[in-house]
């Protein structure tokens, strides 16, 4: 029996954002600058919240592991493209790819689902409060976090999987700056309908479907805010899930424009300049959204660095 990818190639070539030399040198510094402050930020946080014992509380374990998965994000993506750009290289090896495809997926869907914990650990906060200790217990986090990282890490691998049953033209180009799923599905010779259904299935089954419950968390928080008489209590209670908040809707908001940008007539780099939005500002906001609006994380940062975090 001869095996679906029988026409099976070694390397695929991504164009990347733009084939013009004159400006791979400003999108190489721009990527590494935004790289280094997505990984030195994160890792700040990560610090941050281990050595400081008034830190040691579900939201900021939450946090830690969202910091994590950022750096982990970001790293599957932007060192190849800087590799490829300084030795003037637009070349990936297929095991190469199917690797970033894999860690892509993974670290993308914990994002996701991270923020949904996140989202159900500010609802039982602010609308359970005495509750809030025997709800949020160790070993719940423990479990939400390792449920988290095995559904991800089924689906990509899942997902990678049904690549890998794809055959693909001699020459193969992918007018992005990594392998994007959709992307790389779309570039096959065999037929791909069994692909894009798994693709979508899961797109709006492990992708959309925690945006309700982030939705409907919020709303009960607001609801619960709204009841309460101070505005002094007000401030501290919003306060407490503003910077969340915040970075749901940079996720979802930016994820969601690429995916319908992607419907509309376009330039082959145009999706790829639209993807930077949800697979590099927003890892890089996120250490600024939560240090700059979070007291506990500035104080903690203070003491680390030696000088004041405004």
């Amino acid at each position: 029996m001869e095996s679906d990818n029988d026409t099976q190639i070694s390397e695929f070539l991504l164009l990347g954002l733009s084939e013009d030399p004159e400006l791979q040198p400003l999108i190489f510094g721009l990527f590494l600058s935004m790289y280094l402050i997505t990984v030195c930020g994160s890792l700040l946080i990560i610090l941050a919240v281990s050595s400081d014992s008034h830190l040691h509380t579900p939201m900021y374990f939450f946090l830690a592991n969202l910091s994590f998965a950022d750096i982990c994000f970001t790293s599957t993506t932007v060192p190849k493209m800087l590799w490829n750009i300084q030795t003037q290289s637009q070349v990936i090896t297929y095991a190469g790819c199917i690797s970033q495809m894999y860690f892509f997926i993974l670290f993308g869907g914990w994002d996701d689902f991270l923020l949904t914990v996140m989202a159900y650990d500010r609802f039982v906060a602010i609308c359970h409060p005495l509750h809030y200790t025997v709800i949020m217990n160790p070993w719940l986090c423990g479990l939400l976090v390792l449920v988290s990282w095995v559904i991800s890490v089924l689906n990509s691998l899942l997902q990678s999987l049904m690549v890998l049953r794809l055959s693909f033209c001699t020459e193969v180009e992918i007018p992005h700056f990594f392998c994007e799923l959709n992307q790389v599905v779309g570039q096959a010779c065999s037929d791909m309908f069994l692909n894009d259904m798994v693709m979508y299935f899961a797109t709006v089954l492990l992708g959309l479907a925690p945006l309700p419950g982030i939705l409907y968390s919020y709303f009960k928080i607001v609801s619960s805010i709204c009841q309460i008489s101070s505005i002094q209590g007000k401030y501290k209670a919003f306060s407490t899930c503003a910077s969340h908040l915040s970075m749901v809707s940079l996720f979802y908001c930016t994820g969601l424009g690429v995916y319908l940008s992607s419907a509309a007539p376009q330039s082959s780099h145009s999706g790829a300049v639209a993807s930077v939005m949800y697979t590099v500002v927003t890892p890089m906001l996120n250490p600024f959204i939560y240090s700059l609006r979070n007291r506990d994380i500035k104080r903690a940062l203070k003491r680390i660095v030696g000088i004041p975090v405004i």
